[in-house]
């Protein structure tokens, strides 16, 4: 009786789906071009995700420029180990990173792990749809090249099946606008990735909010008082000890003008962006699968637009311009958490392949952030990240070339601590610079001149180990002495 009763058990244990949480989740990944910290009030779904989940406060990317964020997003590694430092030949671009990068991505481990995966929107400056190349590593491919204003563009598309990869040309109507293809799109492949019964991992990159800031038309006329954020950093002047590159001169009528008026699209045009977060989750919710999907949100870089008296523009070494937003909700992922750790978006890789339960490869610098969102013990931590910048783009056909006016940061790598900045420009002629958060949050004042020798050759030291870190090694010289 007790044999047949365990026998009984068992056939109904068989019978049972497993719950959710014991199944690999699915990722979808939302990425957004140059979303400052400051966009985020205007984008009630990315609070409400705030709220019902966990989000990074000092999240940094290690490079403050599209194609090097987004390589080292893709590989976990920094600029120096890429060999991404701008959006351009020779030491950055699509045309670089395809040499060997785009073997081993977290969509290469994903795949090779049976998820599906789909790209969808934005890859790497330099890459061009009429290539007809699709990367390794995605199953589907929804990919545009420079297009920036949303409208009038080319997308090259593969989907899965022997069918070629075919160009589909967008125009000028409303529906062209492409956050809202790839979002519907998006929720293509959700739908159809949910009845193969496999997991998936899709990610989203729009356009937006970078120049020229185009919004959906149905945004073009709301927000019509919104301005530029006049914090304490707005048309302030440079104290002693700013770096020589930064303007002298206050912002004119017509700058401050033209900064409110973009500031004023950039809030208009990531009106889409939060809308497809919130109809991809309700999608999740709809098919049954959103107790087993991480939802993640963030942005390549930050902007600065009237800090320190420059106009509208990224690349700088300081919070404005490297901290950007990460929003996970998912299964496991306590509502309503501010995690403090210092994180990088070299770290994104190696938490989406641990979430998967794949094993991340040796040559993966970045840490899975993994454990932080499900409260799991950390032993320990990094107190520092890497920021690398080679000096500003040259070529006018760059869409992140910056002039005088809105900074040209000459080449410098720098640390960023949990609560301290350290810059050393590569021109050894120019002084380096130190701030203190908790005296000085907006990092104007240079202690650099102030600090005993004992620690500003020790400031040195540690980041030239990091900036020829590798691999497992760089895990453990961000910890420090």
């Amino acid at each position: 009786m007790l044999a047949r009763l365990v026998l009984a058990l068992a056939l109904l244990a068989l019978a049972v789906p497993a719950p959710a949480h014991a199944q690999r989740p699915n990722i979808v990944f939302v990425l957004a071009d140059d979303l400052s910290m400051d966009l985020v009030q205007y984008m009630p779904r990315v609070q409400a995700m705030m709220a019902e989940g966990a989000s990074f406060e000092r999240f940094v990317a290690t490079n403050s420029l599209c194609c090097p964020s987004r390589a080292s997003i893709l590989t976990g590694r920094y600029s120096h180990s890429t060999g991404i430092f701008r959006n351009q030949p020779p030491d950055g671009g699509f045309e670089v990173f395809t040499r060997m990068e785009e073997r081993s991505t977290f969509a290469t481990s994903l795949q090779d792990a049976g998820y599906r995966t789909a790209m969808m929107g934005k890859y790497l400056n330099g890459y061009r749809p009429g290539s007809r190349f699709v990367p390794p590593g995605w199953t589907e491919w929804v990919v545009a090249g420079e297009a920036y204003e949303s409208f009038n563009y080319n997308l090259l598309v593969k989907g899965l099946g022997p069918l070629p990869p075919q160009t589909v040309r967008h125009g000028r109507r409303a529906s062209d606008y492409l956050t809202d293809v790839i979002a519907r799109r998006g929720r293509q492949f959700i739908a159809e990735s949910v009845r193969s019964g496999r997991p998936f991992l899709l990610k989203l990159a729009p356009y937006m909010p970078h120049a020229p800031f185009t919004p959906a038309p149905r945004d073009r006329d709301r927000f019509p008082g919104v301005k530029a954020p006049r914090g304490p950093l707005f048309d302030a002047a440079p104290l002693p000890g700013a770096p020589d590159w930064l303007p002298r001169d206050p912002l004119t009528p017509d700058e401050i003008a033209r900064i409110d008026r973009d500031y004023r699209k950039r809030v208009q045009s990531v009106q889409a962006i939060d809308r497809m977060l919130g109809d991809l989750r309700a999608q999740l919710v709809e098919l049954g699968v959103d107790e087993n999907t991480y939802v993640v949100f963030a942005s390549d870089n930050g902007f600065h637009m009237g800090e320190r008296r420059l106009t509208a523009g990224k690349q700088g070494p300081w919070d404005h311009d490297i901290r950007v937003p990460l929003v996970v909700v998912g299964p496991g992922v306590t509502g309503g958490r501010v995690i403090d750790k210092l994180a990088a978006n070299v770290d994104l890789r190696p938490t989406f392949e641990d979430l998967a339960g794949v094993r991340s490869p040796a040559h993966v610098e970045g840490r899975s952030l993994a454990p932080l969102l499900l409260q799991e013990p950390v032993l320990s931590w990094r107190d520092a990240t890497l920021v690398e910048h080679h000096g500003p783009p040259h070529d006018a056909s760059d869409p992140d070339a910056q002039d005088r006016l809105a900074g040209k940061p000459p080449s410098y790598a720098a640390l960023r601590f949990d609560a301290a900045l350290y810059v050393q420009y590569d021109n050894p002629k120019r002084a380096p610079e130190y701030y203190e958060h908790g005296t000085d949050p907006h990092e104007q004042h240079n202690l650099w001149p102030t600090l005993p020798e004992e620690q500003r050759e020790r400031l040195a030291r540690r980041l030239a180990q990091l900036r020829d870190c590798g691999g497992p090694d760089c895990r453990i010289l961000d910890q420090g002495p």
